[in-house]
């Protein structure tokens, strides 16, 4: 639809610049690839055509801080800013968001579930995400223990606390270092807003198992280190903790998946990404043609019983997450499922309400 669209744009171009208007203006344009442009002169026939809407529609259509494309990089989609200027100016200084550290005089993490307004564009079922929409998402990365490699991104996880995250019980592995990185959206790049924090513990389910069909139990708390007494994590725009529910959300209600698309068979993408999913009922969940019996207390499922959406777009260890009266609730942590986006197949994910008791008494 963009090349499409591109296409059309551009023959209009070419028309308009074969006017020999001597009131023709400059007119800075760009298509397809964030570092072209197309500086042309225009008639007064631009004065027909609302170029500022449609510069908004095509570099900017869901209101980010800066244009923005998409771009084809070893064979993944990615987004990135635009790197433009004024026809007339000279090369546009890079900015980057300043992170914005809280009040001194307020506790941090003093309340859970708050984010900034979330902004998307949807692409394949996902979405790329803004820096502050999901503050408590978290890059689970490892490397073999004791070594000097650098750390890589296996898992997401949810921030609880300042020193707490939760995770899939899946996404611990044997002989590791772990560190946590949030804060930021793209897990390629050092970016202002990161915090980067060692992993002091690991503490998986007691009852946690693996079975050819299912994972039971898929649940574990990691414990940060601490960075500045008593905090691990600081609070920030962009640096926030969850709320743990109070309740099981019914079926039907909309709630959202996050991560960077990694899973045991998918490459991940570099930029956080987003998608909308709805609760399923346990009881349609353990129908014969959909899971059967093989679905305990300690799961819920959630996704599109169609198809098309599902945790695929999302992390193992990543967040579901579902809103209530402004605040929000981490609901599930990601952790199975029968392939994805198949119809009937919705995605699996650890009841965290099942295990809410589980999770105080270890953060206590």
């Amino acid at each position: 639809y963009l090349r499409n669209t591109c296409a059309s744009f551009r023959k209009c171009v070419k028309y308009l610049t074969s006017s020999k208007d001597e009131k023709a203006t400059t007119f800075c344009r760009l298509f397809g690839s964030c570092r072209i442009f197309f500086c042309q002169r225009l008639s007064d026939m631009q004065n027909k055509i609302n170029f500022t809407t449609l510069q908004t529609v095509f570099r900017n259509p869901d209101g980010d801080d800066k244009p923005w494309c998409f771009v084809k990089r070893n064979r993944k989609l990615e987004w990135d800013y635009c790197k433009v200027r004024r026809c007339s100016e000279g090369p546009a200084p890079v900015t980057t968001p300043t992170p914005v550290n809280p009040d001194p005089s307020a506790a941090q993490f003093s309340q859970c579930g708050i984010s900034q307004p979330s902004r998307t564009s949807r692409i394949y079922g996902g979405s790329k995400s803004f820096p502050g929409a999901h503050p408590w998402q978290v890059s689970v990365q490892v490397r073999a223990k004791g070594s000097s490699f650098a750390f890589g991104h296996v898992c997401g996880g949810i921030l609880l606390s300042s020193c707490w995250v939760l995770t899939a019980g899946h996404c611990i592995l044997p002989n590791k270092d772990f560190q946590v990185v949030m804060g930021g959206v793209n897990i390629n790049q050092d970016e202002d807003m990161d915090q980067t924090i060692p992993v002091v513990e690991t503490i998986v389910h007691e009852q946690y198992r693996e079975t050819p069909n299912a994972v039971y139990n898929d649940i574990a708390l990691l414990k940060l280190q601490v960075t500045d007494a008593p905090y691990c994590a600081k609070e920030t725009r962009f640096v926030r903790s969850v709320c743990l529910p109070d309740q099981m959300f019914p079926a039907g209600k909309e709630c959202v998946i996050s991560g960077w698309g990694a899973t045991e068979n998918q490459t991940y993408s570099s930029q956080l990404l987003n998608a909308r999913v709805l609760m399923i009922s346990q009881e349609r969940c353990r129908a014969p043609h959909i899971y059967g019996s093989v679905l305990d207390n300690s799961m819920l499922c959630a996704g599109i019983l169609q198809g098309g959406t599902d945790s695929c777009q999302g992390d193992s260890g990543g967040p579901l997450v579902c809103e209530q009266d402004g605040k929000h609730y981490i609901s599930g942590v990601v952790s199975w499922g029968d392939g994805c986006g198949q119809q009937n197949k919705p995605g699996v994910y650890a009841n965290v309400y099942n295990f809410k008791d589980w999770i105080t008494s270890k953060m206590n």
